[in-house]
């Protein structure tokens, strides 16, 4: 709910458009003789908005770095003063009739600068339901709320906002959607909840954010419903995927019992072997505008984003090549191997081959 929404009283009639708020829990709402009604939060229902024609932070800084390069340079830039947000009321049923979609959409306040910009996180209902949505993030096996409420028909919501050093929280989001029109009679769709895996590393790639219908800036967007299709989720059991390997594991050796043993050469030792560097000039091309703490960060997700793929290779062997410097990078990279993969084996790689600047993990 913001200013210049139309909403209607639950407990009374009566009903108008908000004006402003008093606190978190009261709203001010203008009836028609131009009064301020205080209503409280809980006791108004909106009845029309829509944000797609609302400039995100994002649009509005673009919008005045054009407006400033647009005027001659003689002239002193003047501060564009800001319109006032007015809410447009979209018509039910503008597209799409009765099927869903809906998305998650990052977009980074300063396209330009990528590499050190906050970002917003959106909502956006593509459809002509109203969503009754959570947001939630990872926290180890639990989940934490960071944002729920509604969201209108053909709506774009802004969830949170926030900053680079952040990133690594998110690498796992969740949304939970339930479908209904409030003002009609509609088709009966389940409820949703999508856990997505959000991969960090492109928050730093240029062109990881492509145009779209829903922003006036380049946007990274996720499927969440897509033509009433929920967007599929591969969930492996780590038990049931240690049985189906013992299985084919005790079905190999029996098929081998029945063959003639033949001697085998001994395998290439470097065969099976990972490389990964994680210097920074190896990873990105332009590190201009970015603080050791953001290129540090960046060097983590690479290593969580290879150790994600390998952790269920039983015997997988990676080298980590970090560099001997001043240690932050190797002791990051073995603090992370303690806390979120404990079960694997950590040693020094070959210093023939590596010198002091490698670590050999072993996954189990």
């Amino acid at each position: 709910m913001k200013i210049g929404d139309k909403v209607r009283f639950l407990s009374e009639v009566g009903g108008g458009r908000v004006s402003g708020f008093q606190g978190k829990d009261i709203v001010l709402v203008q009836d028609e003789d131009g009064f301020d009604i205080p209503m409280p939060v809980r006791e108004c229902v909106v009845v029309e908005t829509d944000n797609y024609n609302i400039p995100t932070p994002a649009d509005k800084v673009r919008r005045r770095e054009e407006q400033t390069a647009s005027k001659p340079q003689a002239q002193p830039l003047v501060q564009p003063r800001e319109q006032p947000q007015v809410s447009v009321y979209r018509q039910p049923e503008v597209r799409g009739g009765n099927v869903l979609n809906a998305y998650l959409a990052f977009v980074p306040i300063d396209i330009k600068s990528v590499s050190t910009t906050p970002f917003e996180a959106y909502l956006v209902n593509d459809s002509n339901y109203d969503l009754f949505y959570t947001y939630l993030v990872a926290e180890g096996k639990a989940w934490s709320v960071v944002s729920h409420g509604l969201v209108g028909p053909n709506e774009k919501y802004l969830l949170e906002e926030f900053e680079k050093a952040a990133l690594n929280e998110r690498e796992r989001v969740c949304v939970q959607l339930v479908a209904f029109k409030e003002r009609s009679s509609f088709a009966l769709k389940p409820a949703v909840s999508v856990e997505l895996r959000i991969d960090v590393v492109k928050f730093y790639k240029l062109h990881t954010f492509q145009p779209s219908d829903f922003f006036e800036t380049p946007a990274l967007i996720y499927d969440l419903v897509r033509n009433d299709q929920p967007a599929r989720q591969i969930i492996v059991d780590a038990r049931e995927l240690q049985q189906a390997m013992t299985r084919k594991k005790s079905a190999d050796a029996s098929g081998n019992a029945q063959q003639t043993s033949k001697s085998k050469p001994n395998p290439d030792p470097r065969k099976d072997l990972v490389e990964v560097d994680l210097h920074i000039d190896a990873l990105l091309d332009d590190t201009r505008g970015m603080t050791p703490g953001e290129m540090l960060q960046y060097q983590l997700a690479k290593f969580r984003e290879v150790m994600e793929k390998y952790r269920q290779k039983h015997g997988q062997r990676i080298v980590f090549i970090h560099g001997k410097g001043e240690g932050v990078l190797r002791k990051a990279v073995l603090d992370e191997l303690k806390r979120k993969y404990p079960a694997c084996k950590t040693q020094d790689a070959s210093f023939q081959e590596y010198g002091f600047g490698a670590t050999l993990v072993t996954v189990y």
